[in-house]
């Protein structure tokens, strides 16, 4: 599935769908916070990197944390957002483990093998990677970085696919770099 050209097909019930998904996820997330900011700060980074990818991956963007830090569940999004939304929520839900290693390699491993629509969940974490490590290098979070540095060649190897979100990944890959790293 190549995603790279901008989705210019945005109807008033597509743009409806956007606006609810924030909604909700703002409902969702409550009180929550993005560092030092209401999480829908972080949320509305990730949504700005997917706006040339389409409706339906912003709406990704809204919700891809409101499963695994709220009390929604994949049926509740499946009700309100549909089947495709809902599967793509899904596999951006970390699995449970007793650590970050574990549940990373879990969710990396079920990422190497998504195909045909739910790649679509494989953009919306790129971007939601690359807004964490945008904020990290913004607000100097050098251990933070210093895990996704770590973790990007696994991360890389379960979720880059060539020609879908090139761009999100050559960013990415560059704030990686050590000379980029938060002081």
């Amino acid at each position: 599935m190549t995603l790279a050209k901008p989705d210019t097909s945005a109807t008033p019930s597509t743009l409806a769908a956007t606006t609810i998904a924030r909604a909700y996820a703002v409902q969702m997330h409550g009180d929550q916070k993005y560092g030092t900011h209401p999480y829908v700060f972080h949320l509305d980074a990730v949504v700005a990197l997917l706006q040339p990818y389409g409706d339906t991956a912003q709406v990704i963007g809204y919700l891809h944390d409101v499963v695994e830090d709220t009390e929604a569940t994949v049926s509740q999004v499946q009700e309100r957002f549909g089947d495709l939304v809902a599967r793509c929520v899904s596999l951006l839900t970390d699995a449970p483990g007793a650590n970050r290693k574990e549940r990373k390699a879990k969710t990396y491993a079920a990422l190497a093998q998504v195909t045909g629509d739910e790649e679509l969940a494989l953009v919306v974490k790129a971007a939601d990677r690359l807004a964490n490590v945008r904020a990290c290098v913004a607000d100097g979070h050098r251990a933070l970085w210093d895990t996704y540095r770590g973790e990007q060649p696994t991360f890389r190897a379960a979720a880059f696919r060539a020609g879908q979100c090139d761009a999100l990944w050559a960013e990415l890959d560059a704030l990686l770099l050590p000379e980029r790293a938060p002081t």
